[in-house]
């Protein structure tokens, strides 16, 4: 078809076109149209504001189960400048990114696993990461066209304008010239972005996860603020890949996590040489004269204070919904103080015709995978073939820190707080994988499994396993990660 053709032209071309063009390109979608001419007065049984995994697959099932749809999807820039194109986080400054580095920073650390098993490498090998980041940028656009053609073959009208509510009915779509958009139902999936304003200076000189997989060059020297596992997951690449590496750590590892396990997931990075500033917060970012950033900190029980100079600092403290700019309180909607909305089962908002799915919704695990079933679900729903609700029970998800932690089901804090302590068992193990047996270099126990049982009905509460993809079984094999359906 014509749409494949300008497909497989548009693949040849991005080859030899420079990144900053492609970003560009992709980030100026508001003059291409996703099919011819889309009237914007036109009104739409559903409209969704937001073309992250989940607005996709509600827009994509809606029209599949023959209801008139529409999406709006805008890249507010970073604080950095940072854009990218359709697909939402989890594509662009997500999942895909993060997960392609992290399988390079492995490939990097089994190097010594390959000298033992009797491959002669050079002792000394360099990373490039201005030829990472361009294949796994590649990558992302091909995904980012991929989605406007799909759009484009269901005749999804398509907008990338920045949306606001007008009233409960109608939305202003912001450009030259503003757009007015009539729907019967309107869908809010603009999921969240980073946190960074609480320090002073960070604004100013500090990347989030929105930059850091779009830089030019190597980070080298890089401070990771925050316990989060998008903090845990970013140094444990970037140290691997050769960065030096260090976190700086409010209290806890991995808040809201089982903490037995999310702290042998420090333990285990401090002991590869990622530096840890434990019970320490930043103070304040400046720019140094050598062009390095100078981090006063203050550790938190001694009041001690510090500085250091890094050629980077990446936030991670946390995110916020990017509900601000919706105007939602023309609509009659409230946010709490995070920037979320409470929905019912249903996804339901507190107005009856605007549902709201995925990370911008209170109290749901901010999973891709997840966010693409409920909108699956609630697009059913929308359309009467179905009335069942999304289970968000028991979901199983990855971490993907050095060594990956697969989980699913309750920690063990919420296991004995749930039920009578004395009648949780903790089944647990520490190991090491059969791949590792014939390697020196490999710690005995760095492997570790806990299986939570309730005594009296023999019933497993919780699972957790912590190892490495390429061993048997992976975390993987064990819990579904946070990489996106094929669909």
């Amino acid at each position: 078809s014509d749409v494949y053709k300008r497909q497989a032209e548009y693949m040849v071309t991005i080859m030899d076109k420079d990144l900053k063009d492609l970003i560009k390109e992709c980030t100026q979608s508001s003059s291409q149209k996703a099919y011819e001419d889309p009237d914007p007065n036109d009104n739409f049984d559903v409209f969704v504001i937001g073309g992250g995994s989940g607005g996709l697959a509600l827009a994509k099932e809606v029209k599949k189960l023959g209801g008139k749809i529409g999406l709006a999807d805008y890249v507010k820039p970073s604080t950095q400048g940072t854009v990218w194109g359709l697909g939402g986080t989890c594509v662009n400054v997500g999942c895909i990114p993060k997960k392609l580095m992290h399988y390079a920073a492995l490939n990097g650390e089994s190097m010594g696993d390959q000298r033992e098993a009797g491959w002669n490498l050079p002792e000394k090998v360099q990373h490039s990461w201005e030829r990472m980041k361009a294949n796994v940028a590649r990558h992302i656009k091909e995904l980012n066209w991929g989605y406007q053609t799909q759009l484009a073959e269901m005749k999804i009208p398509y907008f990338n304008n920045l949306a606001s509510f007008v009233n409960d009915h109608t939305l202003l779509l912001k450009g030259n010239p503003d757009k007015v958009i009539h729907s019967s139902t309107f869908v809010i999936a603009v999921g969240g972005r980073p946190n960074i304003e609480a320090i002073k200076g960070a604004k100013e000189y500090a990347i989030t996860s929105d930059d850091l997989f779009w830089l030019e060059k190597s980070p080298g020297k890089t401070l990771v603020v925050g316990a989060s596992y998008v903090a845990l997951e970013c140094a444990g690449f970037l140290a691997h890949i050769g960065c030096d590496t260090s976190v700086m750590v409010r209290s806890i590892f991995l808040r809201g996590y089982d903490q037995d396990m999310a702290s042998r997931i420090g333990a285990n990075m401090e002991s590869h040489g990622i530096k840890m500033y434990k019970e320490t917060i930043p103070l304040e970012l400046t720019k140094d004269p050598s062009g390095k950033i100078r981090v006063k900190y203050q550790e938190t029980k001694t009041s001690k204070v510090g500085e250091e100079l890094f050629d980077t600092v990446l936030m991670a403290i946390g995110r916020k919904a990017d509900t601000a700019g919706l105007n939602l309180e023309k609509a009659g909607l409230k946010t709490l103080p995070n920037g979320k909305i409470e929905v019912s089962d249903y996804e339901q908002t507190e107005v009856e015709n605007i549902y709201a799915i995925g990370d911008v919704c209170q109290g749901r695990p901010e999973l891709t995978p997840v966010a693409i079933k409920a909108g699956r679900m609630l697009a059913q729903r929308m359309m009467g073939t179905s009335t069942e609700p999304m289970d968000y029970t028991n979901v199983p998800s990855t971490v993907y820190t050095p060594l990956e932690y697969g989980f699913c089901g309750l920690t063990e804090e919420d296991a004995i707080k749930n039920n009578a302590k004395d009648s949780v068992l903790v089944y647990h193990s520490s190991f090491k994988p059969l791949e590792w047996n014939f390697l020196e270099s490999r710690e005995d126990s760095a492997c570790y499994i806990k299986v939570l049982v309730h005594q009296p009905t023999d019933k497993i509460l919780g699972f957790h396993y912590l190892c490495l993809l390429y061993t048997s079984p992976s975390p993987r094999d064990l819990s579904t990660s946070r990489m996106p359906s094929s669909a």
